[in-house]
């Protein structure tokens, strides 16, 4: 029964003491404060102080490369700048070596610029970007290292399939250039060959009239030269045909006959050790003309080499006036239309 009593006691004290607290419940309705002790004894956990580290070496990363209105589009973090830059690629017209020039005028702060394989090696500056965005590469820029994933080429993009070389793309363009331009240069070189050759006729024109007169000049001392000859021939013919019939006889003038045959054939060979020419008619009477004629020209101060530099010209523009003019010469080379008949 005691114990009863004291189990009975203890249960009534522990109600009392709850009620207040439930009574403080429910007619409390501002925040409870929590006050906070500190115990000196009890250790104290603190956080460490956050620490920064700043670098200014960019991290390794990828670049984006990818096609935009048919043309590949590069976005390079600059190391100056902090920001990416837009390159958009030519890849039929553009280098490595372009690339890394113009990196470098983009940001000054571009110490070293290059661009690796996958497999670490360079490539060279002279290879054409076309070729290099036919794989995966690397671009190094200072220490960091981009790695560049060559994208799909889209269908509106030139492909190595369709462009063999740069040269047929050039000489495509030389064609079309030429199709469009070739008449209006036509009529513009015809205009200039035209005043040229104009030109040239005046400068001719008074020389001509100075070279015309020399050679009538010249032409008249060579026929006279050639009439001297004859005459004197036949004086010797009529001279020993009188001194064989009238005064002496043939056994006096045989001798003298040959002597004179000798002389003559000594005369012929003298010419030809001077002139290194065999004695013709027709050769000697055109070297006759020609000393006549110069020693004319050296009288009346004709500028022989000005007048055939002149006369060489006229015939240059009048050839090509001509080719010009003709269409079936017009793409041959000056070669073959000069071995033609």
């Amino acid at each position: 029964m005691a114990s009863l009593r004291m189990v009975a006691k203890l249960r009534a004290g522990v109600v009392g003491c709850t009620k207040p607290f439930r009574y403080a419940l429910k007619t409390t309705r501002s925040p409870v404060k929590l006050l906070h002790t500190d115990h000196p004894r009890q250790p104290q956990w603190r956080c460490p102080p956050q620490v920064v580290f700043c670098s200014t070496v960019a991290p390794s990363s990828d670049v984006v490369l990818q096609y935009k209105h048919g043309r590949p589009v590069l976005a390079v973090p600059l190391p100056s700048r902090q920001e990416s830059c837009l390159f958009f690629l030519r890849p039929m017209l553009m280098t490595v070596g372009d690339l890394i020039h113009d990196l470098q005028r983009e940001d000054p702060g571009v110490t070293s610029a290059s661009v690796l394989t996958k497999d670490g090696a360079r490539v060279a500056n002279s290879t054409s970007i076309d070729s290099l965005l036919d794989k995966d590469f690397q671009l190094l820029i200072n220490d960091a290292v981009y790695n560049i994933h060559s994208p799909e080429r889209e269908a509106s993009s030139v492909s190595s399939e369709h462009v063999v070389d740069v040269e047929d793309m050039k000489h495509m363009v030389q064609l079309l250039h030429t199709a469009l331009h070739l008449p209006d240069h036509h009529l513009l070189k015809e205009r200039q060959l035209l005043e040229r050759l104009d030109g040239l006729k005046q400068d001719l024109s008074p020389l001509e009239q100075v070279k015309a007169q020399l050679a009538r000049s010249a032409e008249f001392h060579s026929s006279r030269t050639l009439w001297t000859g004859v005459a004197l021939l036949s004086v010797q013919g009529g001279a020993l045909a009188w001194l064989t019939w009238w005064v002496y006889s043939w056994d006096v003038m045989e001798p003298v006959t040959y002597f004179l045959t000798y002389c003559t054939s000594i005369g012929v060979f003298s010419y030809y050790v001077l002139t290194k020419q065999d004695y013709v008619y027709p050769d000697a009477k055109d070297r006759q003309f020609l000393y006549y004629f110069h020693k004319g020209a050296k009288k009346e101060r004709f500028n022989v080499q000005k007048y055939n530099e002149l006369r060489e010209e006229l015939a240059s523009v009048e050839e090509d006036l001509r080719r010009l003019r003709n269409p079936t010469q017009l793409q041959l080379p000056v070669e073959q239309i000069q071995s033609q008949p």
